[in-house]
């Protein structure tokens, strides 16, 4: 059968895995059942220990699931250290669920599937070696991928059920009241890691910096801890993120960026009050400096920017142009340093991000949302899990999440190097058309034909084109020609979830 977007789901792969075909963006009203978290009661003045070889030994055993958060990026020192000891001990057949995996992370994972110690793997995303390795059949089982407000639903409603979790954090008290604003490896907000900490049986927090009891302000506290393991260091703060991301002066991606805060500007949502999210790629970075600037010039103020925060975003708080932060993970050591002296920078978790099972996430109360892509369909269904060859190569991230804007552009090239980004069909699909409303490229725009009124409104902005996204694809195909059909194999070695949980694509394996 085809689900929504017209991807073609067998009725084995819905009955094996459980899953109810994608039906549509409205999620509508219903009602959400919370898991209770277990309580192991602690007894003691301490839960410092010396040996992490001992908790994972007494604490991991097969068949378990386990977890660990992505804030510290490629600087990560705690996933390898502790992936090892479970091999080591011989265990088998873990779930493993992360946030996310980084590039730091793969050849771990890949040890461990080749071990038997990992069979199943639930993230919002993978890249690198092990994108390649999975699209290539490496795992027994499919990987469940969602977006981070669909990993906060699947965690508090039972879907995930996190045995142990591993959580890296730049400094803890004795007790485990710890926060990511301080110490050597400090990256700010903890929003992804507080969901495990509030839900997983077992908690172990690692950190190099044990500081005096209470530790405030604390953004995981003691009663969710079990175990504080005092480590050599818990991250590089190198390879974290020092000091803001760059100002591209890649001229294409200026060009992409000035075309999206045009059509942000002319749009009826660029008002006092308005809220913002943007992302941190080089374009995305631009467009806050011209919507700094525009802001500046029409004397406007935005209630709020959500989301990943960088520091030309903090800078924007700094100045009152934007009033308030709401972080739920930091991308540069910039907004890392904001978080701890700015009480308008709020630390949010995945669920106040964009759950859209609770009783409100913040993603509903967006204006505006930039989101970038690999791919793009002519029915402005996006792609940012594979690339033209099929290979898992991206995350879901919050793109499903933040694309219920009231309006979300795509920015993006129309080729890179020499493929398209604008395609007939792709590889896969992340994100359903009907939540795009712009395709931004550095030759003009498309606008969604569903949304007559930006059609009327934004269609004749001085120096900004306006094609129909199917002249787009044709630019792009006159460029490099169309994408090469990919040999697949016929076993699924993924499974894309929308936001509410229901099957929004099928990533089968690549022919070698």
């Amino acid at each position: 059968m085809k689900n929504k977007v017209g991807v073609e789901i067998s009725e084995n792969v819905l009955k094996q895995y459980g899953y109810q075909p994608f039906a549509g963006t409205k999620i509508g009203h219903l009602i959400s059942q919370r898991v209770a978290p277990a309580v192991h009661v602690m007894a003691g003045p301490s839960k410092v220990v010396t040996s992490l070889a001992d908790v994972v030994k007494n604490n991991v055993r097969d068949g378990m699931t386990i977890s660990f958060h992505h804030h510290l990026r490629e600087g990560d020192m705690v996933f390898n250290q502790v992936m090892q000891l479970i091999i080591d001990e011989g265990i088998k057949d873990l779930t493993l669920a992360p946030s996310s995996l980084t590039n730091v992370m793969n050849d771990m994972v890949i040890k461990a599937i080749k071990a038997g110690t990992v069979t199943h793997i639930t993230s919002s995303g993978m890249r690198g070696s092990l994108g390649d390795a999975v699209s290539h059949g490496l795992l027994p089982n499919p990987v469940i991928f969602r977006s981070h407000g669909g990993r906060a639903r699947a965690i508090e409603t039972g879907k995930i059920k996190i045995d142990v979790a591993f959580l890296g954090v730049p400094n803890a008290d004795e007790m485990g009241n710890a926060n990511g604003m301080t110490g050597d490896a400090a990256f700010g907000s903890l929003g992804y890691a507080l969901m495990d900490a509030r839900y997983a049986d077992k908690v172990v927090l690692l950190t190099d910096n044990i500081v005096d009891y209470p530790n405030t302000p604390a953004s995981i506290n003691q009663t969710q801890v079990d175990y504080v393991v005092k480590v050599d260091q818990v991250g590089d703060p190198d390879l974290i993120g020092s000091g803001a991301t760059r100002f591209t002066k890649d001229p294409k991606e200026l060009k992409i960026a000035q075309m999206v805060n045009s059509v942000i500007t002319h749009s009826p949502y660029f008002k006092n009050g308005f809220s913002f999210q943007t992302g941190s790629g080089g374009a995305a970075l631009a467009v806050t400096r011209y919507l700094r600037q525009a802001m500046i010039d029409q004397k406007i103020k935005a209630s709020f920017a959500l989301g990943g925060i960088t520091k030309p975003t903090t800078d924007l708080l700094d100045e009152g142009l934007v009033k308030k932060v709401m972080d739920v993970q930091d991308f540069d050591k910039g907004a890392a340093d904001s978080m701890h002296k700015n009480p308008a920078q709020q630390e949010i978790d995945s669920s106040w991000y964009a759950d859209p099972f609770n009783k409100g996430a913040m993603v509903s109360k967006l204006d505006v949302v930039i989101l970038s892509a690999l791919q793009i369909d002519t029915d402005f269904n996006v792609n940012v899990l594979t690339g033209s060859d099929g290979v898992i190569r991206g995350a879901i991230g919050g793109h499903q999440d933040a694309a219920t804007a009231k309006l979300t552009i795509i920015s993006a090239p129309l080729v890179r190097g020499r493929l398209a980004t604008i395609v007939p069909k792709m590889t896969s699909i992340t994100t359903p058309g009907d939540s795009i409303d712009v395709v931004a490229t550095e030759l003009g725009i498309a606008i969604n034909p569903a949304r007559q009124d930006l059609v009327k409104q934004l269609s004749h902005i001085p120096g900004v084109p306006v094609y129909t996204i199917q002249e787009l694809q044709q630019k792009a195909a006159d460029i490099v020609g169309q994408p090469v059909p990919i040999q697949y194999i016929d076993r699924p070695v993924a499974l894309a979830e929308y936001r509410d949980g229901t099957l929004i694509d099928v990533i089968h394996q690549v022919q070698e």
